[in-house]
Parts: structure tokens; C-alpha cells; sequence
């Protein structure tokens, strides 16, 4: 799939005008994963956001006895790794490709270049990140507290 397609129908883009689309797009890295590779792990220093455009990728964490417990399956158009792009710390979980996978790559650095050429839409993706990781917060608490 084009890159400015996968940017476009991602939620966290909803709003941006057709050149902050396109911006973003030329941006954007193509990264392809092959079933099984691990794209990053619990512990490496994060600053990418992640779209998945095709296959599947698994989130999980390490339990006290080093084995990976699943947490989530993601598919298109699903996206991971925004922390890394708010605060720049440890990465949460590990995320491997369940399936062959082709993802889009943002880094910090990608979007403080956008945020110069255009803050407005800038500032909607910052907000559109805080609503994502509002939701996956308030579904994390609802699994604990087995409301879910």
C-alpha cells in the first residue's frame, strides 16, 4: 500500500490537511519484517511510532521468569510505539511480527521536522497520540480490574 494511504486512513493523522499528509508521507521509512523478527524489545530505548500497513505483529512482555506473555495481536491499520515518541524511555513491551509484515516508520526526529513546517498539524497528532494512549490505558485498567 502507497504511503500516503496508510498515513491518511491511520487514525492518528484524522484531521491533517492533504500536505501535511504528503509531509508526513515523505517521511515516512518502509520497514518489511519477516515472521518471527523481533522489531524492538522490552528494555531498548524507543523514539519511532510504528504503522502497521500489512500482517500481523505480536506485543508482549517478559514475565519474572524471562518468557514473553502476549498482550496484544495487532493488524492494519493498528499502530505501536507512540510512548517512544512522547517521552523518549524504555521500550514497554516487545513487538515481533506474528506474520510477514510491513510497516511505516516515524521517528521523533521525523515529526520535530514536521512540527516546523507545520504545527497545526503538529499538534493534532500530539493530541490524537494522548487520545490513543488515554484508550489503551483505560483498556488496560478494565483487564485488571476484570471489567474486560
Amino acid at each position: 500500500m502507497e504511503k500516503l494511504a496508510v498515513i491518511a486512513a491511520s487514525p492518528l493523522f484524522e484531521m491533517l490537511a492533504p500536505q501535511e499528509l504528503s509531509r508526513l508521507a515523505e517521511l515516512a521509512r518502509t520497514l518489511h519484517c519477516t515472521a518471527g523478527e523481533v522489531i524492538f524489545e522490552e528494555g531498548d530505548l524507543g523514539d519511532s511510532l510504528f504503522l502497521l500497513t500489512r500482517g500481523q505483529v505480536e506485543v508482549a512482555r517478559r514475565g519474572r521468569d524471562g518468557t514473553l506473555h502476549p498482550l496484544a495481536l495487532l493488524s492494519p491499520p493498528e499502530f505501536f510505539g507512540e510512548m517512544g515518541l512522547i517521552d523518549k524511555d524504555y521500550r514497554s513491551a516487545t513487538v515481533r511480527a506474528h506474520t510477514d509484515a510491513h510497516l511505516l516508520q516515524l521517528t521523533a526526529q521525523d515529526l520535530r521536522v514536521f512540527r516546523q513546517s507545520h504545527p497545526d498539524g503538529f499538534t493534532f497528532v500530539v493530541v490524537n497520540i494522548a487520545r490513543s494512549l488515554a484508550a489503551r490505558l483505560r483498556e488496560a485498567n478494565a483487564r485488571l480490574s476484570g471489567n474486560h
